[in-house]
């Protein structure tokens, strides 16, 4: 799935309408719906619904959804910010609708004492009359440039005040669509968001509420959509680990998967990894790593295999691992390696992490300690003629960048698109949005996930899961990657529900595969959850 920047957006509604001959009314009609459908669902106690509406298409887009809810029988109210006579185009057709097919209140407001009574009268104030449940805020959307101002700014004071659930349509009122900040001042709260045909840069890497942001497709067909600078969302590609597999499955079928790592004092990371190979659906896994921690490692499932591996007098993998026959032998008949989990960087470990790169043709996935190995080294990071994929965190890739953490944050998009074309390879940039960029330039933005990841382990957890997708699906790389990043941030998003942030362990996530994998991205109403778990 697309994601898209305003211009876009309205690129994609004219072609819409210009080129594929889908009239603008239907898509309003088709936006209003899904807003209210996502209303009567997700809040069935609500009897009582404010429709705080602009005079745009974003205040057409909730007359819509207030007219669908009052044929449900429940009791609406809309509120123009503005007088009726200055509602213009599309929107006004929606008002019209409104007034003639049903018996909607409709409150004209021109100022602020006016808005004040408006909302006392429909109950988001709460007076002596009957509260309001549920409030839409539909008064702008994509097109709109902050800051708010006049009215708007003044609903947004007093229902940021207000316990009230709200419902942004599109967006949450003075955000801008174009925003890839994680947080805005000014804006209207959200309790969800509905938008629709596509996400926009603010709906994948902006905060906007802790509730559910989803996407519902009004009928723009996928050709109207313009092809733009390849930003995507990793939700997108999920689809590939849904797919069943054949009856005649055997475990030769989803390839053998080689951690490479540990060192005394850090058993635990390759254990992790190989763990979480072995849940994602790898057909084997092995874990090679110093003999001194082989019983440790070993003892993480049985369903693990280990190799001992020599060590150095500081307890890490030693070099000669690596060369000659030895490496022929641990690399036979193995599909996939990811180096680094635990392998700390003691001894000649560093050149263990750079030998199997050089030496070796499968697909490769180096984090933690794999990726220190090449911090004064970068130029060997090439992925020219095969499968390389890089995991860093924002310290371990301003490293890698030559660059301050701060330095790195500031373009974290063009960062890692300059880093994977220039080195041909696959990175994911771990942090707030995750992203994953290929070497094609295209990008994938992750949205699952959540502070509970802030754990030790879950760098290798992640290690494990992308190494298993490349082994069941070599040919298609990018979707196995993005797919992997989302599995992971989805895992953890459940073992938060069941648990709590403060106590989920990386571990915990391995245990919330299994809901990752059965989780379907559309719902029963054909929206796409972009945020949030329903």
């Amino acid at each position: 799935m697309r994601v898209l920047t305003a211009a876009e957006m309205g690129e994609t509604d004219r072609r819409t309408v210009v080129e594929f001959g889908v009239a603008f009314g239907a898509l309003m009609e088709a936006a209003g719906g899904a807003v209210a459908n996502f209303a009567r669902r997700h809040y069935p106690q609500a009897r009582r619904v404010v429709a705080l509406c602009g005079k745009g298409n974003n205040g057409g887009d909730g007359m819509v959804a207030a007219r669908a809810l009052a044929a449900e029988g429940v009791t609406v109210d809309v509120i123009i910010l503005g007088r009726v006579d200055e509602v213009k185009g599309q929107a006004a057709e929606a008002l019209a609708r409104l007034r003639q097919e049903t018996g909607v209140p409709v409150h004209e407001v021109e100022d602020a004492a006016g808005l004040k009574l408006a909302l006392q009268d429909t109950g988001v104030l709460k007076t002596n009359g009957q509260p309001a449940d549920l409030v839409l805020d539909a008064v702008v959307g994509t097109g709109f440039r902050p800051p708010l101002r006049g009215l708007a700014a003044s609903a947004q004071d007093i229902l940021n005040e207000l316990s009230t659930p709200v419902i942004a349509v599109d967006l949450p009122s003075g955000w801008d669509a174009d925003s890839v900040e994680q947080s805005v001042n000014g804006a209207f709260r959200a309790d969800g968001v509905v938008t629709f045909t596509a996400p926009k840069l603010a709906h994948v890497f902006g905060y906007m509420t802790a509730g559910p942001v989803v996407v519902a497709d009004i009928g723009s067909p996928k050709e109207a959509i313009p092809a733009g600078d390849g930003l995507r969302w990793t939700g997108g590609s999920k689809s590939i680990a849904e797919k069943p597999r054949p009856a005649n499955s055997n475990k030769g079928k989803f390839g053998h998967v080689l951690v490479v790592g540990g060192s005394y004092g850090t058993a635990g990371a390759p254990g992790m990894a190989s763990l979480a190979a072995l849940r994602t659906g790898a057909g084997l896994v092995t874990a090679a790593v110093p003999r001194s921690i082989v019983d440790v490692v070993a003892g993480v499932t049985p369903e693990l295999m280990v190799r001992p591996l020599e060590e150095s007098p500081e307890g890490a993998v030693a070099l000669s691992n690596v060369e000659g026959e030895r490496l022929e032998e641990l690399m036979k008949r193995m599909t996939v390696l990811a180096v680094g989990p635990g392998l700390s960087q003691r001894g000649d470990a560093g050149k263990v992490a750079r030998e199997l790169l050089a030496r070796t043709t499968v697909p490769m996935v180096i984090d933690a300690d794999g990726l220190n190995a090449f911090d004064s080294q970068v130029e060997l990071l090439n992925g020219e003629g095969r499968t390389l994929v890089l995991t860093p965190h924002p310290g371990e890739m301003a490293r890698l960048a030559g660059l301050t953490v701060r330095e790195a944050e500031a373009d974290r998009i063009g960062l890692a698109r300059k880093f994977a074309t220039e080195h041909r390879l696959t990175l994911v940039l771990k942090g707030w949005r995750t992203l994953v960029a290929h070497p094609d330039g295209r990008i994938a933005v992750n949205t699952t996930g959540n502070p509970a990841m802030a754990k030790g382990g879950s760098g290798d957890i992640l290690t494990g899961i992308v190494a298993a997708m490349l082994a069941q699906f070599p040919e298609d790389v990018a979707h196995a990657v993005e797919a992997a990043v989302y599995l992971h941030g989805l895992a953890a998003d459940f073992a938060a529900r069941v648990m709590d942030e403060h106590t989920v362990l990386a571990t915990d996530t391995v245990a919330h595969l299994s809901d990752a994998f059965r989780y379907r991205v559309k719902d029963e109403d054909g929206l796409s959850w972009i945020c949030g778990l329903r």
